[in-house]
């Protein structure tokens, strides 16, 4: 008996006191190892139908274990596609352990981690990107990235890389079954008609990655920076967003040498927040290194929300002023900085958002600034709206599926990569079993995805193409 022929068995709950578990069975075996141990009087489990759900015994040598409701699933109605019966206990550890040794004993065995979704892949009941989709809607930590994994379990994503793939096995079909089956009747290539399909193909695929930095930042987070001189209040901020004391507060500058790392839903989004050193100058060795941390962090961000002061006075010229420091962040991380301009609530002015943005306008920075006020909690709106737009504007997942992890987004980066090698070829007039070559490798990165196999598929293309009858 293979590997996959063999019956297994598994708590599909979380281990430890509950009300109920679930034991999930599947393989050839596991209706007649839930036979010898099952109890009932349901007329429907006895008739043998396909589908039932019935209250009975569970059994050990005809001594009752637990009253439990048992589920049948017949392949290939089932998730994994196998037979399938899942047992739904009480939710004592004891009770969940003896169940899962008596079917052991019965035929079973263990089941390691994923056997279940990966016997529903082998299987065909769902592919790579509809398996990934089931952890991501597990560890999912908004709405957002819950229904971004319903859609893909749902198959849009997968369909939608079905269509570029489909594409490309049309070009590579096309080429093999010219140079393969010359006397055949098969159409000519033209190599105006390949280079505009490569186009079109390079468009699909450059459009997928530019979308899928809002899939990857849904379903993984934003990298949020808080950033700024000593004593302007991120910790503040910090705390604030995350709604509890997180990070130490003083008036004494320099507080925070370390970066501290927390998660936080603001608007539906989830930020990977990151507390920073105070930028400024100084001669502690601690604080230089908290500096250099700082810095690091403004690299890898996705956002940086950069506080100042809006008290702050220089003591020569009693005006708002950036330091050296501010200066220096702003210019080179524009793109993706947010300003907030801390602590409006004590200015002593009704024209607070003129007054806030004042320094950063007249250093001739474009940047987005937003009055605020951690302790008053004034600007967090305007902060959720501002974040939603950068990183949500025009998003529809529905319309638009998104390629939502790292794999996904670089299977379509190096197979883009041949695309673009091979209308390079292409524009050299290399032959056209060359050029077949790169569009073959771009289509087997495609194929990654969802994990389909290349060359039986090109093959079935290729005498698709035959007349009936050849």
């Amino acid at each position: 008996m293979g590997k996959f022929d063999e019956t297994i068995v598994a708590l599909a709950t979380p281990p430890g006191e509950a009300a109920l578990h679930l034991i999930r069975l599947s393989g050839s075996q596991a209706e007649d190892i839930m036979n010898a141990c099952f109890q009932t009087r349901s007329a429907a489990w006895l008739r043998g139908d396909v589908s039932v759900l019935c209250l009975g015994w569970f059994c050990d040598d005809g001594k009752r274990i637990d009253q439990i409701m048992a589920a049948r699933m017949r392949g290939p109605a089932s998730f994994t596609g196998e037979n399938v019966v899942e047992i739904s206990c009480h939710g004592g550890m004891v009770i969940v352990h003896r169940i899962l040794d008596i079917c052991c004993r019965c035929g079973a065995r263990l089941a390691q981690p994923g056997e279940f979704s990966k016997r529903a892949f082998l299987n065909g009941k769902i592919d790579l990107v509809q398996a990934e989709a089931i952890i991501d809607l597990i560890n999912a930590k908004n709405d957002l990235s819950a229904d971004l994994a319903l859609v893909q379990l749902g198959g849009a994503v997968s369909e939608a890389v079905k269509g570029l793939r489909g594409e490309l096995l049309d070009i590579v079909a096309s080429i093999e079954a010219h140079i393969d089956f010359p006397e055949e009747e098969v159409e000519l290539v033209q190599a105006d008609v390949l280079q505009t399909d490569l186009i079109r193909v390079r468009e699909t695929m450059q459009e997928a990655l530019r979308a899928s930095r809002t899939g990857k930042i849904i379903r993984e987070g934003i990298v949020t920076v808080i950033a700024g001189t000593p004593n302007v209040g991120k910790s503040s901020l910090l705390n604030a967003l995350l709604g509890e004391e997180r990070a130490i507060v003083t008036d004494i500058p320099g507080t925070t040498r370390d970066e501290i790392h927390e998660s936080a839903n603001l608007g539906g989004l989830l930020l990977h927040l990151i507390d920073t050193a105070g930028l400024r100058k100084s001669e502690d060795p601690i604080e230089i290194l908290g500096i250099a941390r700082s810095r690091k962090a403004l690299e890898q961000a996705d956002v940086v929300l950069f506080m100042l002061d809006a008290t702050r006075k220089a003591v020569e010229k009693q005006e708002r002023m950036l330091s050296e420091q501010e200066r220096e962040v702003l210019v080179q991380y524009a793109d993706k900085t947010i300003v907030l301009v801390n602590k409006t609530d004590l200015l002593y002015t009704d024209m607070r958002v003129e007054i806030a943005a004042k320094p950063v306008r007249e250093a001739g920075y474009e940047l987005t600034c937003i009055p605020f006020s951690v302790k008053a909690r004034t600007g967090f709106d305007e902060l959720k709206t501002e974040l939603r737009k950068r990183f949500l504007d025009g998003f529809d997942m529905y319309r638009q599926p998104f390629l939502a992890n790292e794999r996904q987004i670089e299977a379509v980066r190096v197979g883009l990569a041949y695309v673009e090698k091979a209308l390079g070829a292409l524009g050299a007039s290399v032959p056209f079993d060359l050029v077949s070559l790169d569009i073959l490798r771009a289509l087997e990165e495609v194929s990654l995805i969802t994990g389909h196999e290349v060359r039986e598929d090109v093959i079935e293309r290729i005498f698709a193409r035959f007349c009936i009858g050849k």
